[in-house]
């Protein structure tokens, strides 16, 4: 079972910047893919960005070019640098280790961090 903290979060004016991390504990097998969803009220959850243990990553279309996933695999850390803020960014951000196994899926998700984007 794999145990993932969030940090980061908080209220930022529109075009401000925020950094969000996780760090995962238990039992973490390679290769793996570790990244960020939200969920917006009343909206489904979406992947916002993703990075595999190999540094492969992709990004929604709607965070392209503003947002940048890392990960620091010596930590079992994975990072979120948000910049150029939008509203429509305002949601709770949940950490995510995805592990698949043949055809078998091991998810993990951390609590959510809060970010607002309002003036």
């Amino acid at each position: 079972q794999v145990q993932l903290k969030e940090s980061g979060g908080g209220l930022v004016q529109p075009g401000g910047s925020l950094r969000l991390s996780c760090a995962a504990s238990g039992y973490i097998f390679s290769p793996n893919t570790m990244g960020w969803y939200r969920q917006a009220p009343g909206k489904q959850r979406e992947l916002v960005a993703a990075v595999t243990s190999y540094g492969s990553a992709n990004y929604a279309d709607s965070v392209k070019g503003r947002f940048t996933v890392s990960r620091d695999n010596a930590k079992n850390a994975v990072y979120l640098q948000m910049n150029s803020l939008k509203p429509e960014d305002t949601a709770v951000y949940y950490c995510n280790y995805k592990r698949e196994v043949g055809v078998v899926t091991y998810d993990s998700w951390g609590q959510g961090t809060q970010v607002t984007v309002s003036s």
